[in-house]
Order: structure tokens, then C-alpha cells, then sequence
């Protein structure tokens, strides 16, 4: 059974960082894609970040570029998201999400049960 486990969300200043990590298990961890997604209630999920099975391809949003860098450990089967220079707009609940298929990112499916970063003064 795939699952997904987020951690790292907290309450944090704006200006502040924090390291979100999501723990895989139940899949080949490196021949997946992974990305960040994040959604504010009332509102579309947004595309945060993707990382390509072996790091050497990311991209970003533009309302993250420069502040947030996506890496992943396929030894210990965990993918991460830095998140630093954080602003008030960045509150929100942040999922990781696995490609659907081996080696393919565009189409994605499995999404953990978040972790919750909120910005506050």
C-alpha cells in the first residue's frame, strides 16, 4: 500500500523557514516524480513543485521561485521541501504527491494527508 506522511508544518513568522519532509513506503520510491502541492480552503489546489526520479530536473511556481528548493533522499525514501523567505500567502495545507506512472511527471496520484504551514505575524 502506497503511503505518504508529511511532516514539518508549523507556525512560523513571515521571513521565517521551515523544512517540510514526506516519508514514502509501499512503492519504489526512486522511480517515481514527486511534487509539493499546496491548498487553502475555499481555494484550487495549487502546483507548488516537482523533482524527476533522480534530482537532476525541478520546477517550480512562480509564486515560489527563489524561496523554496525541493530535494529528495531516494536512500531513505523521503522527498523535501525548503521553505525559506516565507510570506503570509504562503499559508497552507502542503501535500506531497507520487507520479502515476514510472519515470513520467505530468500525471500525478497518490497525495499524503498534509502538513500545515501557516505565516504569522
Amino acid at each position: 500500500e502506497v503511503q505518504l506522511v508529511e511532516s514539518g508544518g508549523g507556525l512560523v513568522q513571515p521571513g521565517g523557514s521551515l523544512r517540510l519532509s514526506c516519508a514514502a513506503s509501499g512503492f519504489t520510491f526512486s522511480d517515481y516524480c514527486m511534487r509539493w502541492v499546496r491548498q487553502v480552503p475555499g481555494k484550487e489546489l495549487e502546483w507548488v513543485s516537482y523533482i524527476n526520479t533522480d534530482a537532476g530536473t525541478t520546477a517550480y511556481a512562480d509564486s515560489v521561485k527563489g524561496r523554496f528548493t525541493i530535494s529528495r533522499n531516494n536512500a531513505n525514501n523521503t522527498l523535501y521541501l525548503q521553505l525559506n523567505s516565507l510570506k503570509t500567502e504562503d499559508t497552507a495545507m502542503y501535500y506531497c504527491e507520487k507520479s502515476t506512472f514510472v519515470r513520467i511527471c505530468g500525471i500525478w496520484g497518490n497525495r499524503g494527508q498534509g502538513t500545515q504551514v501557516t505565516v504569522s505575524s
